[in-house]
This record gives structure tokens, sequence and C-alpha cells, in this order.
């Protein structure tokens, strides 16, 4: 009997965020928190909503969403200090690249020579 107005099962389970005004609400007992979920979460409390608020709201303890918050602003701190396009190491990329390309050609070349050394065998004059 399905009247239209439920999808994915009873509120909070199905993988949606619940409510259709998109705000989270509580998980079912034995449902895990998304990464999707924990981070509109997250953006909530960024955005200046009350920890406590929040907390009874999603039946999250406050630790728990401040440890979430701290993480998220530590991963932000750790891709801003990531330097974009290094052209010292764009260089040396380029410089062990070029290496690499002269090593295996000259491998090939002494393959197909035959000789073992970087120069042929001195013949003895008399």
């Amino acid at each position: 009997m399905d009247d239209g107005k439920r999808q994915g099962g009873p509120e909070g389970q199905g993988g949606g965020q619940g409510r259709g005004d998109g705000k989270l609400s509580p998980l079912a007992p034995g449902q895990r928190w998304t990464v999707a979920r924990k981070r509109e979460a997250v953006l909530r409390l960024l955005r200046g909503e009350s920890v406590e608020v929040l907390s009874r709201e999603l039946g999250v303890e406050i630790y728990r969403l401040e440890r979430w918050r701290d993480k998220a602003l530590g991963g932000i701190d750790a891709v801003l200090r990531e330097r974009e396009g290094d052209p010292l190491q764009a260089e040396l990329d380029a410089a062990m690249k070029r290496i690499g390309e002269l090593t295996m050609e000259n491998e090939l070349l002494w393959k197909k020579t035959g000789r073992p050394g970087p120069l042929p065998p001195k013949r003895l004059r008399r």
C-alpha cells in the first residue's frame, strides 16, 4: 500500500538525509553515519548552528560533533598547505624522466651492438 509520499523506507533510512527540507534527522537503530551525513552536520556547525541544538536534533553526542568538526578543519588546513605546481619539482620530475629515457636507450643500444662496454676493445699494435 504505497501512497506515493514515502520513498526508501522509514525516516532516516535508505541513505537519504531524512526530511525533505535538507536537514538531517536522527539515525535509525543500527544505522551508521555516512560521510555525506557527517559532512552536512559539520557544515551546519560551521554555519553557526549551536552544537547543543544540533546534538539534540541528530541524537549525536556533543564531543562527537566537535571531533568531526575538528577533523574537517584539520583536513582543510592540510589541503591548503599543499603547494600547487612547484616549478622546481616539475623541473626535477622532467629531468628524472629524461634520465630514465636515456638509460633505457643506452641499454637497448648495448644489446643491439652486443658489446659489453662503452668502448670497443683496443687492438694491439706491433
